[in-house]
């Protein structure tokens, strides 16, 4: 079971990084300027694997949240 992601990263990232997280959805803001990935994560390995790509890209981590999915039953048990 995958869980749906949201990362902030600080600023715009340029063609080549955006490359580099190419199965997941990006998006820009421009108040902050920030990026957001989004997409699925297969489990917590494979999630540290991203935050670990993050960190050796040299890009700022904003933060980190599991985005709500209608798959969701509420029970409070991850």
């Amino acid at each position: 079971m995958s869980f749906q992601y949201e990362i902030k990263v600080s600023g715009r990232l340029s063609r080549t990084l955006a490359a580099e997280f190419a199965q997941l959805d990006l998006s820009a803001d421009t108040r902050p300027v920030e990026t957001v990935i989004y997409g699925p994560v297969e489990d917590q390995a494979a999630l540290y694997g991203l935050l670990r790509r993050i960190e050796s890209l040299g890009l700022e981590l904003l933060e980190v949240r599991r985005a709500a999915t209608g798959d969701d039953d509420g029970g409070g048990s991850p």
